[in-house]
């Protein structure tokens, strides 16, 4: 069950933007194809889900093809990829190795409520001085 943190776009289609931010910084250009092959999906799946999110005005799709997210994707974006930071530090922290720690964090990053990652935030913030990316 979804919480209080963006109840109106899917788990997905919040995988969907963290993807396109994450391959944003490592290319000039994000296109289907780089979605689908970061997150292992056929081309027409990830077709359809950039559609749906064009429709809610969350990215871009130019006459090239190439894909950016919009003011509003990016907070979207931001927001969850931040999450997804801490909850992965967080779990490091607990003694979680590190890909398990990232794979659960991606898990955790869409249910939990902001109350309850604004704690978890202010604990990262406060006790753990690694804050890497």
């Amino acid at each position: 069950m979804k919480t209080e943190f963006i109840s109106d776009i899917p788990e997905s289609g919040e995988m969907y933007l963290e993807t396109i931010l994450l391959l944003e910084r490592d290319h000039k250009a994000v296109r289907q194809v780089d979605i689908a092959r970061a997150l292992d999906f056929k081309r027409p799946t990830v077709h359809i889900a950039v559609k749906k999110l064009a429709e809610q005005n969350l990215v871009n799709i130019d006459d090239n093809a190439k894909i950016s997210l919009t003011p509003q994707g990016r907070a979207v974006a931001e927001s969850v990829y931040e999450r997804h930071k801490i909850f992965t530090r967080f779990l490091i922290h607990l003694g979680v190795d590190e890909l398990t720690a990232e794979m659960d964090a991606c898990r955790i990053e869409h249910y939990v409520s902001e109350k309850t990652f604004q704690h978890i935030k202010a604990y990262c913030e406060d006790f753990l001085c690694d804050k890497k990316d």
